[in-house]
């Protein structure tokens, strides 16, 4: 895991120090995410099982004078400047995007956007699909509302934080990953309905880890996947709309529903159907079978949710396979999946303690043997939503 958060937090400050010549007023931290089970569902007004993790980003800032935002990445070892008065999209520095998308929404709100020196840092591995860049978008709203003295509603930051990144970034992602960077929960995981945002938590089984395998294998094809997924989800909504009273989105199609119409949808759509209506209804199990202490159920519905994704989404490759296929092979994990966009990126499993050193081995070693690269594997926990570290 590398340092503890106070000696990054001490770190991120004496970058500031370094940087700006003055103490910042202010560290704050926003975390990264895991989605646990819930593939592909938000988009579709359904379910997902997301939790906060313990890789994260850090800022640092104070105030400053003038009309310029000055921000300083440790990680890129590079300084970009936002004039508060004109704040637009960059392709140079273009990390920083998300948090011009938050200082605009800031402005559009209403809300005070005080010039700022900011130093930001952070320990979640890029293209992972473990969401850094909603962890960056919440920690520059948190830090924001500390400098300002400023309170905002969980629930709000969160829909702040995506709008930054749908309408200034351009990137339409669901709320999942800003809700859960906000509002995560210590050692637990959040059911989250993507419509409503009604959301609880559930303890993660005692005595496990959340264990990420990145296959090392470039995602080339999920963005253009993921708007023909979409497309053919809103093709069924249309036909099966014609057969079954109000309906909006997947989310209002059980499972019986699919079952009576499914032979109406074309043989794609109908699979890529089935896999949101059960996905859905695996969420709600998942839910359940944690609140009964029941984990073999609980890992049960990881691995039928990554069989999903292969046979009825399509969404699946061969790494992935070979990593949760090595990953189940050791008894100590409940379950496992991948997570994300699919076609590359990593699975997440969840595995006892004692096992984690057994199932690092097995799946490094088998995952190599077929793919010719050992997978980055990261050990995590859940943890609490973001906030103010020192």
């Amino acid at each position: 895991m590398g340092s503890s958060l106070e000696e990054r937090a001490r770190a991120i400050a004496d970058q500031f120090r370094g940087r700006f010549g003055r103490e910042p007023e202010v560290v704050v931290r926003a975390p990264g995410r895991v989605e646990l089970i819930g593939g592909h569902t938000d988009y579709n007004e359904g379910f997902v099982m997301p939790a906060a993790i313990d890789r994260d980003v850090l800022m640092a800032g104070a105030v400053a004078e003038g009309d310029t935002v000055r921000v300083w990445s440790v990680n890129f070892g590079e300084m970009s400047e936002i004039l508060l008065t004109d704040i637009r999209r960059v392709e140079e520095a273009s990390w920083s995007n998300y948090i011009r998308g938050v200082l605009d929404q800031f402005h559009r709100a209403g809300r005070v956007t005080p010039p700022m020196e900011v130093a930001v840092e952070g320990n979640i591995p890029l293209g992972s699909g473990l969401s850094s860049s909603a962890a960056l978008e919440v920690a520059t709203a948190c830090l924001i509302l500390k400098l300002t003295d400023g309170d905002m509603d969980g629930r709000e930051m969160a829909l702040l934080c995506q709008r930054a990144e749908n309408e200034f970034v351009g990137v339409n992602c669901g709320i999942m990953d800003q809700f859960i960077a906000v509002l995560g929960q210590a050692g637990k995981t959040m059911f989250l309905d993507c419509r409503t945002l009604d959301h609880q938590f559930a303890n993660l089984p005692r005595g496990t880890r959340i264990v990420v395998a990145d296959s090392k294998k470039p995602r080339t094809l999920a963005g253009s996947e993921y708007n023909v997924r979409r497309a053919q989800c809103e093709e069924a909504v249309s036909i099966l709309r014609k057969h079954i009273n109000g309906i909006r989105a997947l989310r209002d199609v059980s499972v019986e529903d699919l079952e009576r119409h499914g032979g109406k949808l074309p043989d794609v759509v109908r699979k890529r159907a089935r896999h949101v209506v059960h996905e859905n209804e695996r969420v709600l199990q998942a839910l359940r079978a944690l609140n009964a202490g029941d984990e073999a159920e609980f890992g049960n519905l990881l691995n039928q949710s990554h069989a999903s994704a292969r046979d009825l989404y399509e969404i699946s490759c061969d790494e992935m396979n070979w990593l949760q296929e090595a990953a189940v092979s050791v008894p100590g994990c409940l379950g496992s999946r991948l997570m994300g966009g699919g076609f590359g990126g990593c699975t997440v499993s969840v595995v006892r303690d004692e096992a984690v050193d057994e199932f690092r081995a097995v799946v490094s070693e088998r995952y190599a043997r077929k793919a010719g690269i050992e997978p980055e594997i990261s050990v995590l926990n859940a943890s609490d939503g973001a906030g103010q570290v020192s």
